[in-house]
């Protein structure tokens, strides 16, 4: 029996449901601590644990102990806690799943199985005995240990368990045990120093003289920035060492993920609106948790008051962290922020490597900044005390999560604030109808920004109607007179134009002229998009491409016809159009590589481009005083999803994209061309006018019970076997509906729509269905979910099909 037992609660990270109480051996007892990272024996294997707190609880038995403790710091402090499992209740999320999506990539340990020939499989080749299959596997095995998964694919046959079982039996083979994972880590660069500056240098040669003069005039120096001067500093450092002249040290360093500095900036005199919003906000700081919601028309300085707002903040010793929806975003906040806070500032978003987001990570941790920048995955910065958390551009999508952990960053900052008693400020010029109706039943207080600094005038927008240039041929359809004229002004005046269509590539539906059928992914139910850069047709669901010369799938046609456009075909027609123009084009394609982003946004501020070409990432937040002239190519692409939200989409787009012309002392002008020029959403989004946007929609959605009136959560349920998808779909739906009968808690508040084939019923070869549970509550809804999910786990389960439970969908496809 143990003589020590120091029991603790572990998350693991795979996907369970629960966490595992495991017991500290004595030797490693004084490294733990809430938020390291554990190595634990889980089954057969050893996988990575979060450390969550001590186990109270009465005597164990079979407790197995951690393996080892992998962090010298804790990664996420105690207080985070109750976050990671509130978030795991409310989205139906094991909980390790929870805190391995929160944490930097590349940190956890797996053990992997490999398979390894033994002495005796090296000799059996020789032999007779062996069933061919055997000698495929012993032969293979030759060249190195591998996964039972490769070795079934090299030898391009399924390898049954049981001859696997079979040959380790017999001594041909054996299983091995290794730790894979833990990629990444700190980084450490090697560092040296004079051991005394009146060393004398005569008996030195030249070079190790160079080194010991370098090191007398800038002090400790960095290997790396010896060796720039001196080629050969690695080789003779350790004779200097060894000599007594220097010493030799290796020294944490962060990766710098920001490139270029920034030049320091003062806090702006704000106008008289600006001063009420600040004063309205600081007067809750520090004193309860409350939510604001920050509207105002696009130019009217919201960031200001986010910085102004965040140095009252520090002042009082708390963390801020702010939250903007896109990696094209950052950029500008963060230089921003640094230009008025400096070195404090630390950013989190994909577009790190690992490496960098780690030391991101591990500067929060230590306390080392106290504001911190970065998308929806920031909202679990490892912050103790913050006392603001600012949601930047509230009402965008992109905080919502489309797969694995299925959050919403803006919701869940909201309860992260409240849990830490702090301040959540959500700020939009179009806000969410959500966060609007939140505002009049009195959930969030409305601070309000009525016009733009310096009083510069919002855009002037013109409508175009698109109908009326149907039987027009070619782009000209498009790119119509008044757009046109209006781009040869601007340029003609050396300001800049913003051209926005939200769709990438160069022709959305190509189609066969022979037999009429469109190019179709073949894993998919859509068409696939001429990207005439790639020379080739792509899919934007699944990335399945096929070149450019292929013939038609259907009759073998060459003659296929490139029907629709994308920002790929306006940028090439804009360049016919206007030769002479400097123009670039901003979507997911040429956005791919590491910094690109950035280098477009800065030749935009340096205005070394004439005509900027793109998608929604254009239309968000961005402030170039420049631009003076937004042609919006088509307006009505988001009215025709079939969903909900479609005209919402719509509205916020427009507005946004339209608000981007004349934030400088130029006034600005907004081209909108359309063919639904009577549609409400754009009939409001033209006048910028969200409240009554917001007072049309706002009925629409209470006559059909949809949010904000009701709450709702979807199960996607997908299958590579059609028939055995749609028989799963109808199993689950079946379950629903009998809950939802035979439980009298549940037939009122609850409402079970489907099964249902999903709007776009393939995609990557997987069939999809759809069920939606709706709730005019909260509690009532989990309450059914839990049961559905907890207390039907066998009947739920599919081997052929998944069921994935997405809470509170924003897309409804």
């Amino acid at each position: 029996m143990r003589s020590h037992h120091n029991y603790i609660d572990v998350a693991v990270a795979i996907p369970v449901y629960n966490t595992f109480t495991y017991n500290v051996p004595k030797h490693l007892s004084a490294m733990t601590s809430i938020g390291k990272r554990v190595l634990v024996p889980f089954g057969r294997r050893s996988i990575t644990g979060y450390i969550l707190g001590s186990d109270t609880g009465s005597r164990h038995e079979g407790v197995k102990d951690v393996l080892d403790i992998l962090d010298e710091q804790p990664l996420f402090p105690a207080s985070m806690i109750p976050f990671f499992k509130w978030t795991a209740d409310y989205y139906m999320h094991p909980i390790g799943d929870v805190i391995k999506s929160a944490l930097p990539t590349g940190l956890n340990l797996y053990d992997f199985v490999s398979i390894r020939s033994s002495e005796k499989g090296k000799n059996a080749l020789f032999d007779n005995d062996l069933t061919p299959l055997e000698k495929e596997i012993l032969k293979r095995l030759q060249t190195g240990a591998c996964s039972l998964k490769n070795l079934g694919n090299n030898v391009n046959k399924h390898i049954p368990h049981a001859l696997i079982q079979s040959m380790q039996s017999r001594g041909l083979i054996f299983h091995q045990r290794r730790l894979k994972g833990g990629t990444t880590r700190q980084k450490i660069e090697r560092h040296v120093k004079l051991i005394d500056s009146d060393t004398p240098k005569e008996n030195l040669s030249g070079a190790r003289k160079k080194i010991v003069e370098a090191l007398k005039e800038y002090g400790e120096v960095p290997l790396r920035k010896l060796k720039t001067t001196i080629p050969s500093a690695p080789r003779l450092i350790k004779h200097l060492a060894a000599d007594g002249y220097i010493s030799i040290v290796d020294k944490r360093v962060y990766r710098d993920p920001f490139g270029e500095p920034i030049t320091a900036d003062v806090a702006h005199i704000l106008t008289k609106e600006q001063k009420i919003a600040l004063a309205k906000l600081m007067g809750s700081v520090t004193r309860k948790f409350k939510t604001f919601l920050l509207t105002g028309v696009t130019g009217s300085g919201k960031t200001e008051v986010y910085m102004q707002l965040s140095e009252k903040a520090i002042a009082r010793g708390l963390s801020v962290l702010v939250l903007v929806p896109e990696i094209a975003l950052i950029s500008q906040m963060e230089r921003r922020f640094r230009a008025r806070f400096g070195e404090c500032v630390a950013i989190l978003h994909s577009g790190l490597s690992a490496g960098e987001r780690y030391d991101q990570w591990v500067r929060i941790t230590r306390q080392e900044v106290n504001i911190a920048i970065g998308t929806r995955s920031a909202v679990f910065a490892p912050f103790t005390n913050i006392g603001i958390i600012i949601v930047d551009e509230e009402h965008d999508t992109s905080y919502k999560q489309e797969s694995g952990l299925r959050y919403n960053a803006r919701d869940l900052a909201i309860v992260r604030a409240k849990l830490l008693g702090g301040t959540a400020l959500l700020g939009s010029a179009t806000p969410s109808v959500q966060s609007y109706n939140n505002v009049t039943t009195k959930k969030y207080t409305e601070v309000t920004l009525t016009e733009r600094v310096e009083n510069r005038p919002l855009p002037k927008i013109t409508i175009v109607d698109l109908r009326k240039s149907r039987d027009i041929k070619g782009i000209r359809r498009f790119i119509t007179p008044k757009l046109h004229d209006a781009i040869e002004t601007t340029l003609k005046r050396n300001e800049q134009v913003l051209l926005f269509l939200n769709r990438r590539g160069f022709a959305s539906y190509p189609v066969c002229s022979a037999c009429g059928e469109s190019q179709r992914c073949k894993n998919c139910d859509i068409s696939l998009t001429l990207h005439r850069g790639a020379n080739a047709y792509k899919c934007h669901y699944c990335g399945f491409t096929r070149a450019s010369a292929s013939n038609c799938a259907a009759c073998g046609s060459t003659k296929i016809r490139l029907l629709g456009l994308g920002t790929e075909k306006v940028e090439d027609a804009i360049k016919t159009l206007f030769p002479d123009a400097r123009i670039a084009r901003m979507d997911r394609d040429t956005t791919k590589r590491k910094g690109s982003v950035i280098k477009i946004l800065k030749a935009l501020r340096n205005q070394t481009i004439d005509i900027l070409v793109g998608t929604q990432m254009i239309a968000k937040g961005h402030d170039f005083p420049n631009i003076t002239l937004v042609g919006i190519v088509c307006a009505d692409l988001s009215l025709n999803f079939p969903d909900f939200r479609a005209g919402e989409r719509t509205f916020q787009l427009l507005a946004q994209v339209a608000g981007r012309a004349g934030r400088g002392s130029v006034p600005g002008r907004v081209i909108l061309q359309t063919f639904n020029p009577d549609h409400f959403s754009i009939l409001s989004a033209t006048k910028q006018d969200f409240l009554s946007f917001f007072n049309s929609e706002i009925d629409a959605r209470k006559s059909l019970n949809y949010p904000p009136f009701s709450r709702m959560v979807q199960l996607k349920i997908s299958g590579k076997d059609k028939k055995k998808t749609q028989q799963h779909a109808h199993i689950v739906g079946d379950l629903c509906h009998f809950l939802k009968q035979s439980n009298r808690s549940f037939f009122k508040p609850i409402e079970v729509l489907g099964p249902i084939e999903a709007p776009l019923p393939k995609i990557a070869k997987q069939y999809r269905w759809q069920i939606l549970l709706k709730g005019v509550t909260v509690r009532p809804l989990h309450n059914f979910l839990h049961t559905l999910w907890f207390k039907n786990r066998k009947q739920i389960s599919n081997r052929h099909v998944k069921v994935v439970v997405d809470v509170d969908p924003l897309f409804m496809m």
